[in-house]
């Protein structure tokens, strides 16, 4: 059973960082994307970024690009969101998604929350203004 999970998630000031982790456990992924949603208070899931398997390729939705990147670490089985210049506006719950084996390349639909096979239980971020 795949479990992805999130942690790094809390409260910060505006203009502060965080940086958030999220697990994958139950199998090996192999040539697979990797990806960060968010929803917030009376909001649909929106896409963040996401990653290819070599970490070579990445999107970014067009609001964080610029102070969040997404980056992964195989070995750990772990993608990262490092979140800088936090807005008040970047408050949510954010979801980490994986494909299933599925190369990112061959994914037009990335930034569709239907374009990912698993998902963690997310993780909160509160900005302060």
């Amino acid at each position: 059973q795949v479990q992805l999970v999130e942690s790094g998630g809390g409260l910060v000031q505006a203009g502060g960082s965080l940086r958030l982790s999220c697990a994958a456990s139950g199998r090996t992924f192999i040539n697979n994307a990797m990806g960060w949603f968010r929803q917030a208070p009376g909001k649909g899931r929106e896409f963040v970024a996401t990653i290819n398997w070599s970490g070579d390729i990445t999107y970014y939705e067009h609001s964080v690009k610029g102070r969040f990147t997404i980056s992964r670490d195989n070995a750990k089985s772990t993608v990262y969101l490092q979140m800088n210049s936090l807005k008040p506006e970047d408050t949510a719950v954010y979801y980490c998604a994986a494909t299933n084996n599925r190369p990112l390349y061959y994914i037009n639909n990335y930034y569709q929350d239907k374009a990912y096979d698993y998902w963690g239980q997310g993780t909160q971020v509160t900005v302060s203004s």
